[in-house]
């Protein structure tokens, strides 16, 4: 195995590492020596990169979030009118609940374990903030933090659903929240 002299990805590979495991086994079963020899380091780079599981966990959360975030960047940066980004809001739920199911679990592995630890909970308000930024580009501030609650609710639907709806009921709840008064049309 390589130093960290002649491995400069090797913190960046521990933290995918810890989170690879927890969306495979859940993080009650996430350990240091789980985690290095997934990663393909040494047991003592744990210490040496973290002073403990907490940092890590953190970091690797912190990690997924800058991830998740891109994806509505991804999505949301680009259009120039309501109707066109009510389009992005419907693109962004579809990706997300027909996408990775890794990140679909560590998004519930994240937000249990902000509802337990205040840490955390500073995390997912952070997440939570970011996502919020992106929605405001096209959306008034209350607006964005309901579409954000409908983007998350629809996703986890149409991610767990054995017949997921479709595009025009995404595109119809969007519609909803983003039009005065809540009508579409």
């Amino acid at each position: 195995m390589a130093t960290g002299h002649t491995d400069p990805g090797r913190r960046a590979r521990i933290l995918d590492a810890a989170l690879d495991l927890i969306a495979e086994e859940g993080i009650a079963r996430v350990s240091h020596r789980k985690i290095a020899a997934r990663a393909g380091v040494p047991l003592g780079s744990m210490t040496y990169h973290f002073s403990g599981i907490d940092e890590l966990l953190r970091e690797a959360f912190a990690r997924f979030s800058d991830h998740v975030v891109a994806v509505f960047d991804a999505h949301l940066g680009a259009p120039a009118d309501a109707a066109a980004a009510r389009q992005a809001v419907a693109d962004l739920v579809h990706a997300l609940s027909d996408g990775s199911r890794r990140d679909l679990v560590l998004t519930q592995e994240l937000y249990t374990l902000a509802t337990r630890q205040p840490a955390y909970r500073e995390l997912t308000h952070e997440w939570m903030r970011r996502s919020r930024v992106h929605l405001e580009k096209h959306f008034d501030p209350d607006t964005a933090r309901q579409l954000d609650a409908l983007i998350e609710g629809l996703t986890l639907h149409r991610a767990l659903s054995p017949q997921p709806h479709g595009r025009a009921l995404t595109l119809e709840a969007i519609t909803r929240i983003t039009t005065a008064g809540g009508r579409s049309g």
